[in-house]
């Protein structure tokens, strides 16, 4: 595990809707399809110092739509067309089990991200959640982190609660990460001011 004294960062990512267009149950690799100009996005915030982590519900799993293996071939091609772009994800969490079987790591829980701050050594909330469901947004509070709503996938029927209850609401990853680096700049000018005025 990473010290946290040596932490960075985390962009806590949805999938479906998200990252990738939205597809009833994906499972097959030729199905994967970037959101437009996601992996360039994404580069921005590494070259920034952002470390990247998957969260996703698969209950496809447990429904029996598909197994591990077609799962995993997906997120092997997910992972060949990011690096298109020089993108790397630092990690994939996956929750696969149904919603009525009450575990902890299906989202809105918090297990995922917690689980993935314990294993890359970051601070869940010091991370931002992004995401085009309810689920993601109600995540990003249980942990206190930032949340965005993209408007891609099911972001664009969530509800003006949903929309509420986020931070921001954008229209797709790309303008999402346009904003983590206004946040970031921010930071930095406020922690420059703080610094000034001690």
């Amino acid at each position: 595990m990473i010290p946290i004294s040596e932490k960075k960062r985390f962009i806590l990512l949805d999938r479906d809707g998200t990252l990738i267009e939205e597809k009833h149950y994906l499972s097959k690799p030729e199905q994967v399809e970037l959101v437009p100009g996601a992996g360039k996005a994404l580069r921005s915030l590494i070259d920034a110092g952002f470390g990247l982590v998957l969260l996703t519900n698969q209950s496809g799993i447990a429904r029996g739509f598909f197994g591990w293996d077609a799962l995993n071939a997906v997120h092997d091609t997910l992972k060949r067309m990011l690096q298109i772009d020089g993108v790397t994800l630092d990690g994939i969490y996956i929750c696969p089990h149904l919603p009525e079987e009450g575990c902890a790591c299906r989202k809105p829980r918090p297990g995922l991200a917690l689980s993935a701050g314990k294993d890359l050594g970051f601070i869940p909330s010091e991370s931002v959640v992004v995401g085009d469901k309810a689920c993601d947004v109600e995540l990003g509070k249980k942990i206190f982190a930032s949340t965005i709503l993209v408007g891609t996938g099911h972001g664009s029927n969530q509800g003006t609660s949903t929309q509420a209850l986020a931070d921001q609401s954008v229209a797709s990853i790309v303008e999402a990460c346009r904003l983590i680096l206004e946040w970031d700049r921010l930071d930095a000018w406020c922690a420059r001011k703080d610094y000034q005025h001690e």
